[in-house]
């Protein structure tokens, strides 16, 4: 097949691609540092709940305890803290970033459980960079059992004879 192009024309797409494979390659070590993940992070969460609490667990990784804020209100749970990465630690002042894939920054999610808990009972550990938080439902809000008012029906009165014993007259 013929090329239809004119010869101003090719030459414009010949420059194009020379140039973007040139900027691309120059570039191509910093595009990975520019594509850093947003400031306010959101953290994985599991979360299901039973007759009796709800349980909340987050994958933290690289995080410290003391750097995870925990904070229950009404029926609202908030998490969130600070990873600190590589990028600002002593070791790598000054270094030539080629790579920087691990996330690093403030974290926050918060959670608004569809039932009251009781904030007073809740329990948090912090194992493996993995936050558990059991949060024990509101009496309030647990399953009752609720006695129905009304007319109760009359016992049967049983006859001696009926309950098999013979009847005396006295």
């Amino acid at each position: 097949m013929a090329n239809t192009l004119s010869p101003a024309t090719r030459s414009w797409t010949d420059f194009d691609r020379a140039f973007n494979r040139v900027v691309r390659s120059a570039f191509a070590p910093a595009r990975t540092v520019w594509a850093e993940a947003p400031a306010a992070q959101p953290i994985a969460i599991d979360l299901y709940a039973t007759e009796d609490q709800a349980v909340i667990t987050a994958a933290l990784p690289g995080v410290q305890p003391g750097d995870v804020d925990l904070k229950v209100h009404q029926n609202r749970v908030t998490i969130t803290g600070k990873v600190s990465g590589s990028a600002t630690s002593e070791e790598t002042k000054g270094a030539t970033w080629f790579a920087k894939e691990l996330w690093s920054g403030e974290f926050r999610r918060s959670v608004v459980l569809p039932f009251a808990v009781n904030a007073d009972a809740v329990e948090a550990s912090f194992e493996h960079g993995v936050l558990k938080v059991t949060l024990p439902k509101a009496e309030s809000a647990k399953p009752r059992t609720i006695a129905i008012n009304g007319a109760t029906p009359a016992p049967i009165a049983e006859s001696s004879e009926a309950a098999g014993q013979p009847e005396t007259n006295e």
